[in-house]
């Protein structure tokens, strides 16, 4: 026992992926009005897969190894050759550490939730378990299968504990995913079954094998449909601010914070490492649909009355940053664009977090509505100054050094002329003014002015325990990241290189 605990052959991977679910389960079998020990047990299962994550990270992974590791592959279904394949590398090992640490933070912030306790906390840990699978599949059908388990729970969360128009939004959402989905399960299909009578769905195998360039762009232009609805890529946005306007406030923490990022994931896993001829003719594309995006969302932000609306569109805009990474093609581009996946995950978390909070307070979603909420609740107000300091890229927050980096990446690419990269250099500057003015508009409305500075002191009630430690740790990382970002950059370095130079020198 003490040997399988100490090499690698323990099934590391498989208990991560499983405990959330399965431990879940086990929370129907609880009291009905045990609402309290229903939070604490999964805020329980929550901890302890953070632990057994970090602890597997820690003792059996190694930063200067490019190759995947952890590797677990065993046949699933013999009748066509089905494998359960998991693995990590230094892509995916940071975005399932977000995942664990976001999760936990957003359980912990669901503790108001009463009605339905149970099946709203197995949801949350149901989507705790697609979201680890998703980034760890070595497979491509099982990245397939986990990338559409994860829809059934953010469903459900939004149909029955959204707000006024959850119905309308949770048939939009699933609409736009499962529209994209369809396009990501031809593309599974047409690159496992080309070129041989059995289906290969191995990542590894599938990254050595070429493709005719025009096969290749069409399989491109699918898994690109399905990974733009996710992430989100303009045009194909306008679930995002509909699903996040009516959404549970720990819902939008998940979406925020981790289900974007599974679209930049999908587009640097599969469009990037797999198909590396098609995506050297689409990146021109791709770095002018992400100017164009972070340029046409920002101004679209400044209009939205709804808090969690404008803030929902100015997640859409720092996804603009990914997509120009992503499309750069350089080391320092990408390592820009997983540095800002992680980033604006904490980011965007935190301030759905604090739009929650702020809700839970004044009952008010509208931002000309309020007004003069500082002298009321200051140290939400402190929180929120600060994480609207970090979404505008100031200097010594994460968001900062992940922007600056995807610049140093774009003017450094040897791909594009010299005219280009000043003219997409200078729009993208723009965008980030841009942000300012929405984010900081969108403080002046809630916290300064006079609109509640009368209202009676029993209309508010000052910030728990619980919320200053949720929004204490969010800010650690943040201001972590932009001091030290080479704790990031060091997980995946090797990864970066090894795809850079594989496929595309």
């Amino acid at each position: 026992v003490y040997l399988v605990f100490t090499t690698n052959y323990f099934p590391w991977l498989t208990i991560i992926v499983f405990l959330p679910i399965s431990a879940g389960s086990l929370l129907f079998f609880l009291p009905h009005k045990g609402n309290k020990l229903i939070k604490w047990y999964t805020i329980c299962i929550c901890i302890l897969e953070v632990l057994l994550t970090a602890y597997a990270f820690c003792y059996h992974f190694r930063l200067d190894d490019p190759l995947i590791q952890l590797e677990e592959d065993y046949k699933w279904i013999n009748f066509f050759d089905f494998y359960w394949r998991l693995g990590i590398d230094g892509l995916s090992i940071g975005p399932i550490l977000l995942t664990g640490f976001i999760t936990t933070l957003a359980t912990l912030e669901a503790w108001p939730v009463t009605r339905d306790s149970r099946l709203f906390h197995f949801l949350m840990l149901a989507m705790y378990s697609g979201q680890i699978g998703s980034f760890s599949s070595r497979d491509l059908l099982l990245f397939f299968i986990m990338w559409e388990f994860e829809l059934i729970p953010v469903y459900l969360l939004l149909s029955m504990w959204g707000g006024k128009k959850r119905l309308y939004s949770a048939t939009k959402f699933i609409l736009y995913t499962a529209g994209g989905s369809v396009f990501l399960l031809i593309g599974v299909l047409g690159l496992g079954l080309y070129g041989s009578n059995e289906p290969t769905l191995n990542f590894e195998t599938l990254a050595n094998q070429s493709y005719p360039v025009a096969l290749e762009i069409i399989f491109y232009i699918g898994f690109l449909i399905a990974f733009a609805v996710k992430s989100p890529i303009i045009p194909l946005h306008t679930w995002l601010p509909d699903t996040h306007g009516e959404a549970h406030y720990s819902t939008c923490m998940l979406l925020a914070g981790i289900l974007l990022k599974m679209g930049a994931y999908g587009l640097v896993r599969i469009n990037m490492e797999l198909l590396p001829h098609a995506h050297s003719i689409f990146s021109p594309w791709l770095i002018i649909v992400g100017t164009m995006q972070i340029i046409y969302v920002a101004s679209t932000s400044l209009g939205q009355r709804n808090l969690k609306k404008r803030i929902a569109y100015s997640s859409v805009s720092h996804m603009g940053f990914i997509i120009i990474g992503i499309g750069s093609i350089t080391d320092t581009g990408l390592n820009g664009a997983i540095l800002q996946i992680i980033s604006h995950g904490f980011i965007g978390a935190a301030l759905f977090f604090l739009a929650g909070t702020s809700y839970d307070r004044m009952r008010l979603v509208y931002l000309d509505e309020m007004g003069g909420m500082a002298v009321s609740i200051p140290k939400i107000f402190t929180m929120f100054s600060i994480l609207s300091m970090a979404s505008l890229a100031l200097p010594g927050m994460s968001g900062f050094v992940a922007e600056l980096i995807v610049f140093f990446g774009i003017i450094t690419s040897q791909k594009y002329f010299l005219m280009p990269k000043i003219l997409i250099t200078f729009v993208m500057a723009i965008g980030m003014i841009l942000t300012p003015i929405y984010s900081l508009s969108m403080s002046r409305q809630m916290f300064y002015g006079y609109k509640l500075f009368n209202a009676p002191s029993s209309y508010f009630f000052y910030s728990g325990p619980r919320e200053l430690f949720v929004s204490i740790s969010i800010f650690l990382p943040v201001i972590g990241i932009g001091i030290y970002p080479d704790f990031i950059l060091s997980l995946s370095g090797e990864k970066v290189e090894t795809i850079l130079y594989n496929y595309f020198y």
